[in-house]
């Protein structure tokens, strides 16, 4: 494989930083007050949910999120948080990869109807799934410097 500045597994960890990144930046935007104090994510959530054109989407709500509002949003913002600094810094990547591609597919099915949410959702899906596939973690990683997942 050629590549320009780079090696492969460089760009690879490249791509992996940036999608840590990106969930940093998820988690920083949210007004964590009001998630936490007033329950404005998981009330919006609820609401999309409540209108899903999928009755098992509407039903999973109900079942796993609606009942416990509060876990959730802590769950979700800090499930953010986790998955930006274990991909920035390389540490249990497998781990948060795979974590965020089932968040990213959670997110995709629970906002059908978005399409700007579509587009983040799929794009960062795919950046997951390729770098699990190149076992991105070689390089500039935690993982790399603690031997873990050869």
């Amino acid at each position: 494989m050629q590549t320009i500045w780079l090696g492969g597994p460089e760009w690879l960890a490249v791509l992996r930083i940036g999608l840590g990144l990106w969930w940093l930046e998820s988690w920083r935007h949210k007004d964590k007050k009001a998630w936490f104090e007033r329950g404005t994510g998981i009330a919006w959530s609820a609401d999309v949910a409540a209108e899903h054109r999928w009755a098992a989407v509407r039903r999973g709500f109900d079942v796993v999120v609606r009942p416990r509002p509060k876990v959730m949003a802590h769950v979700v913002v800090h499930a953010e948080l986790a998955l930006g600094a274990g991909l920035v810094l390389g540490f249990l990547t497998p781990v948060a990869l795979v974590a965020g591609l089932l968040l990213n597919l959670l997110y995709l099915v629970l906002m059908i109807h978005d399409w700007a949410e579509q587009g983040q959702n799929s794009m960062m899906a795919l950046i997951s799934l390729v770098a699990l596939g190149a076992m991105s973690w070689q390089t500039w990683s935690l993982d790399a410097a603690m031997g873990l997942f050869r």
